[in-house]
């Protein structure tokens, strides 16, 4: 049944930074990037008339894909524009966005749409497949890290391992962005100098940082040595914090002898100097001064998130001290696999750079298009808009809609200059529907990054204490993808563009704000060519940076105190989510100052601010993991941590449960199994059987698994209820018995119980949709006149196939018998498709697609399944004991209670439980024996008791365990407090000999099924060419004997087995041999002779193709004879002996008539 509106909030929340980054693209993203593409110039020497080309975007909303189309503008010699509007395709929507008609829609109106109830968006539908963009990790935009690379040393001669590097996302008008980036970075050269590394069109250039300084600002080589040398100090030298050396003095006239010795004076001089160089690369300003050159490449390329060029050269003088300061070792490197040094990549923001790139590149194939007609053609008129565009229109503009679509199939991009990003594939993958916790684990995973899978350092794969409350440590996967492939935490968001009204943040006005309170609080701003003091005496701040000014370190936590305030007060100008990432003096620790961020694609989770006083009550604080790191945050346990009381806690957590994931979240009472115990889970949970979905009839997945008679869990934690996962229930409540019985269940196997499995215990399908159209089949002149139609003629099929030559609904469907019909009007002949594989199926839903006209051209035909419990499917409980099905046991052997009656369905062997420790297991069988006695669910939330005994201030030597608690529970209603009963044997019916633990448990079941895994043969295909069994399941093939399996046959000496493996069933094969000379029998080819009568008179003609017989000799006597196939004849020279040459016709004939000669 169907919740009401808003029921849904909390996995709505789950997945709005999906949706959020898509809806921002949509309401400005589109726009300023539109707005930012250069211009593309064409000029006519003939004319003398030069061509603008400038974009403008409008997009009208259709279902999943929409119709993208903008205004190509053209200007004549600043004449006035002309528009010419340009189809660039269907642009696809995200469901759920605001371009969606889902978007509005309650539960209620979703389950009339034939949508699930609980739909909540956030992926794309690319050819019937649902696709999700899987987040990637990138480095912290705007914030300077110092790093030690090895290949830093490679760039050039004289080149160290030493830099700091800025990943700098460009921002426009009231500070929005299209979410391009460049990234900058400042090198250390032996000598002492530094060089500006950034990249133009996939080639790295470096520059001397001096040149780069005075090109930024009319400045003087005195005030660059003052800025460079103001962070040293001597009567701080020694003092904590301090990050000046006596070598800043020297490295500054190193800097500035590099530009002296150019003979570069002045900012002029610099910036003809850069714009020679940089004249042949930059696009579109080949033919402008280098003084304009050199402007746009320090606009476009260094610092590219700062518009003001004092600001860069600030930010440049702040990078060099850090430089300084990281290789004089009086500051620690910034660890890059540290989640306080990373953003997150989002759909939104990866589809409008990847937009940006390809219409770049359309209007740069159009500038050559016209140019080349401009060159060829001398009766192209440049001044008819209509004649450049028919020129335009050789370049679909289709192509760039097409290029987005299939980066969103396959996940790759087909770009040249790798638009700063770290990979070109992996973006998308497929949001499979196995269950809805794996659906929804794929919009909170969070991806390092393809190039560190096959990489063998572990450093990134380590789970860092940054990561705490942002990154579940217990959800990722084993093996591969370890450790790279995270999911964020119930209670992590990522920063969006839009408040809590829906309206896009004005950044601008934001920061504006801030300014002015830092400013008020006595904060000293950045002032063109000023030299402020560095720690430990002030502290430099840094706004989305840049570098706004400098603090007293004596105030500066006040400061920090206060910004903390107005971020929880309701009617302050300060954005809740912005991070106050204040990093203290310290010896040889992080480099310090003041760092403050606004910018969207932040993690942030809540936490409680107790520093603020109780009347106030607005105490939740969004923080994040950059200003994480340096604060002092409690667990609600009633401990301190082992924290002094020099640093008394300001936040603490809001509940323990907070750090793991949604899926982590699920597994009762977690605090009480061993770790790895947790993370298998975590894995199993998403690999269950379960009530995929409740729209199930309106589907046509291309594999769906079904659970029929899923059961809610006893015991469940409070997540269970806030996530509203009995919308899709994934398992059932079992009694299980644990007790060695019979031997079956031995290394975790179980027994389940037969009569239970026959009343429907575990049943499930599996429902696999083939798709037919017509449209792609056959040749382009075969497409209209095929349609569905069974023969008349052919009455064999007539029992499975109706008329319309699709196949009856309950159908039961065998292998290689027909499952529908293709009748073609042109030569009357109706050809039927086969069902594949090796098990019968039930037609369980056929969906006809009716747009056509005329005739059907495509079909669903959805094929059920059955798949009830057998031997060898896998089960397992919520604890990460898996394990597989060894035996059906008849219900009359089954033990029995001697109280209750009751036998088991499940046995499971004690020796399961001891050296996994999954001891929350024996507690759910306890919980869930007396929850279903008393008729309530069970409370099973880890860190529960700590929690309460934390609220109720509860003496700590004497709390109640929760076994007592439980057992209190079973006591009073008659049964052992340990839960165990005395159990009769069902074979002998003899009291058994020791008292059984014995209750429900909820177990799950599987994915992995043995009638989806078993492979037999006896014969089959071969290779062609080695005589081989194939391989491959699928194709009936066989499985590999290979050389371990040998060396082990040959260890045991079972020579005859090996033979048999080796010989008899693989490589088997019969041939004749000569008795005589030992050699395989071979072929030898005679001609047939033919009269051919000749007629006077008559011009030569060629001579008729000579037909041969192949017959088989052995030593003069002819076994057999055939004609061989044509093209390829073979000749035997000696009779007998096994030689065969294969030859071409042509040299074949001339042989055969010299053998014939003589």
């Amino acid at each position: 049944m169907a919740k009401k509106g808003g029921e849904f909030k909390e996995l709505e929340e789950l997945v709005r930074h999906h949706i959020d980054s898509f809806d921002y693209m949509v309401d400005r993203g589109l726009e300023i990037m539109l707005d930012n593409i250069k211009p593309v110039r064409i000029y006519d020497p003939h004319t003398d008339t030069s061509l603008s080309h400038i974009l403008l975007c409008r997009q009208a909303k259709v279902s999943y894909t929409g119709k993208f189309e903008a205004d190509v503008c053209f200007q004549y010699d600043g004449r006035p524009v002309i528009r010419e509007k340009y189809n660039f395709g269907q642009f696809p929507i995200m469901l759920k966005s605001k371009l969606c008609y889902l978007r509005s829609a309650d539960p209620q109106q979703l389950v009339s749409l034939k949508e699930e109830a609980s739909e909540v968006g956030g992926y794309f539908i690319m050819n019937g497949i649902e696709r999700v963009f899987r987040c990637l990790i990138m480095p912290k935009q705007n914030y300077p890290m110092s790093m030690t690379r090895g290949s830093y040393r490679e760039r050039r001669e004289g080149h160290t391992d030493k830099a700091v590097v800025i990943r700098c996302v460009r921002e426009y008008q009231s500070s929005l962005t299209d979410h391009s980036s460049v990234t900058v970075r400042l090198y250390y050269l032996r000598n002492g100098s530094a060089r500006v590394g950034f990249w133009v069109r996939g080639r790295e250039y470096l520059l001397p940082v001096g040149i780069v300084l005075k090109a930024l600002v009319e400045t003087t080589d005195r005030e660059i040595y003052e800025n460079l040398t103001s962070y040293y100090d001597e009567k701080y030298e020694k003092v904590k914090g301090a990050v000046g050396s006596q070598l800043l003095g020297e490295r500054a006239k190193i800097i500035l002898d590099e530009v002296r010795d150019a003979s570069l004076f002045t900012q002029d001089d610099c910036l003809q100097h850069i714009g020679e160089h940089f004249q042949p690369v930059v696009d579109e300003l080949e033919n402008k001064t280098p003084y304009t050159v050199a402007h746009a490449v320090l606009k476009d390329y260094v610092f590219v998130h700062l518009p003001n060029f004092h600001d860069k050269f600030s930010l440049l003088i702040f990078m060099l001290q850090k430089l300084f300061s990281f290789v004089d070792q009086t500051s620690a490197p910034d660890n890059p696999d540290s989640l306080q040094n990373q953003d997150i990549l989002l759909p939104g923001h990866l589809m409008t750079i990847y937009l940006k790139e390809k219409l770049e590149d359309w209007l740069r194939k159009a500038k050559s298009l016209v140019q080349d007609e401009l060159t060829k053609n001398n009766t192209f008129n440049f001044l008819a808009v209509g004649d450049v565009r028919k020129v335009m229109d050789k370049n679909s503009p289709v192509t760039v809609s097409t290029a987005v679509e299939s980066m969103l199939r396959s996940g790759r991009l087909a770009t040249q200059t790798g638009l700063d990003l770290q990979q070109r594939a992996g973006y998308t993958v497929q949001a499979e529907r196995l269950n809805y916790l794996r659906f929804l684990s794929f919009f909170r995973a969070v991806h390092r990054g393809a190039s560190f899978a096959g990489g063998r350092t572990t450093s990134v794969r380590k789970l860092l204490p940054e990561s705490w409350g942002f990154l579940c440590p217990v959800h990722t996967p084993d093996g591969e993808p370890c450790g790279l492939l995270n999911h964020m935490t119930c209670s992590c968001r990522v920063t969006s563009y839009f408040d809590s009204q829906g309206v896009v943040k004005d950044f601008f006005d934001i920061r504006k704000s801030i300014l002015g309170v830092l400013t008020s609080l006595g904060m000293i701003a950045s002032l063109p060519k000023l030299a402020q003091a560095g720690p430990p005496k002030a502290l430099s701040v840094l706004l989305d940076g840049r570098v706004i000014g400098s603090l007293p370190s004596s105030e500066i936590e006040k400061v920090v105190a206060h910004l903390r305030r107005l971020k929880v007060s309701a009617t302050s100008a300060i954005p809740d989510d912005m991070e106050v990432g204040y990093v203290p003096l310290s010896i040889g620790g992080a480099y310090p100052g003041l760092y403050i961020s606004t910018y969207p694609s932040r993690f942030i989770r809540p936490v409680r601010n107790i520093s603020i006083p109780c009347e106030e009550r607005q105490d939740i604080e969004l923080i994040g993991p950059f200003e994480q790191v340096f604060m002092e945050i409690k667990c609600p346990d009633g401990g301190n941590g082992g924290r002094s009381n020099a640093f008394p806690a300001t936040h603490e957590e809001i509940h323990p449960t907070n750090m793991l994931s949604v899926v982590a979240n699920l597994t009762p009472w977690s605090d009480h199994n061993q770790s790895p115990r947790n993370m298998y889970q975590c894995q199993m949970a998403k690999q269950t059987m379960a009530f995929s979905l409740q729209s199930l009839r309106f589907r046509a997945d291309q594999k769906i698994y079904h659970l029929q008679t899923p059961q809610t869990p006893i015991v469940r934690t409070g997540a269970y209820t806030k996530y509203s996962i009995d919308e899709h229930p994934t398992g059932t409540n079992a009694i299980v018995a644990v007790l060695a019985y019979t031997g079956y269940d031995m290394e975790d196997a179980m027994i389940l119980n037969k009569s239970s499995v026959d009343r429907g215990m575990f049943h499930g399908q599996i429902y696999q949709t083939e798709t037919i159209d017509l449209s792609d089949e056959g040749s382009r002149s075969d497409r209209s006149h095929r349609r569905f139609r069974r023969s008349n003629t052919d009455r064999s099929s007539h029992s499975l196939i109706d008329s319309d030559g699709l196949p009856y609904v309950g159908q039961i469907i065998n292998p290689n018998e027909p499952y529908c019909s293709i009748y073609n009007d042109i030569t009357n002949t109706s050809k039927p498709k086969y069902r594949k594989g090796s098990e019968p199926a039930i037609v369980d839903y056929v969906a006809v697609d009716t747009k056509s006209k005329k005739h059907l051209q495509k079909v669903n035909i959805r094929f059920r399944h059955p798949r009830n419990p057998i031997i060898g499917d896998k089960f397992s409980s919520r604890h990460g004991q898996k394990g597989v099905c060894s035996q059906l046991w008849p219900d009359i052997d089954m033990p029995f209670s001697g109280v209750t009656g009751m036998r088991p369905d499940l046995i499971i062997n004690p020796h399961a439980f001891p050296s996994r420790m999954t001891i929350a297991m024996l507690l759910e069988s306890l919980a869930a024996k007396g929850g279903s006695l008393n008729g309530n669910f069970v409370d099973a939330t880890p860190f529960a008791s700590t929690v309460r005994a934390s609220n109720t201030g509860e003496d700590k030597s004497e709390p109640e365990s929760l076994v007592d608690e439980l057992g209190k529970m079973l006591k009073s209603k008659g049964f052992n407090h340990h839960g165990v009963e005395v159990l009769y044997s069902g074979v002998y019916g003899t009291e058994l000999t020791c008292e059984i633990f014995i209750g429900p448990v909820y177990y799950q079941r599987l994915r992995h099924m043995v009638s989806d895994k078993f492979q037999v043969r006896s014969t089959g295909p071969v290779d062609q060419i080695t005589r081989q069994p194939i391989k491959g399941r699928k194709r009936g093939g066989g499985i590999r004997f290979g050389e371990m399996e040998r060396d082990s046959m040959l260890a045991h000496g079972a020579a005859y087995l090996l033979h048999d493996r080796l010989h008899t069933c693989s490589d088997y094969h019969i041939a004749d041999v000569c008795s005589i000379c030992g050699s395989i029998l071979t072929t030898h080819y005679q001609p047939q002779r033919r009269i051919v009568r000749d007629i006077g008179g008559l011009p030569p003609v060629k001579a008729p193709k000579k037909v041969f017989e192949q017959r088989i000799y052995l030593h003069g006597q002819v076994l057999a004879q055939f004609r061989p196939p044509s093209g390829v004849r073979a000749v035997d020279r000696n009779q007998g002996h096994g030689f065969v040459h294969f030859m071409m016709d042509e040299e074949l004939e001339q042989l055969l008539y010299l053998e014939l000669e003589r």
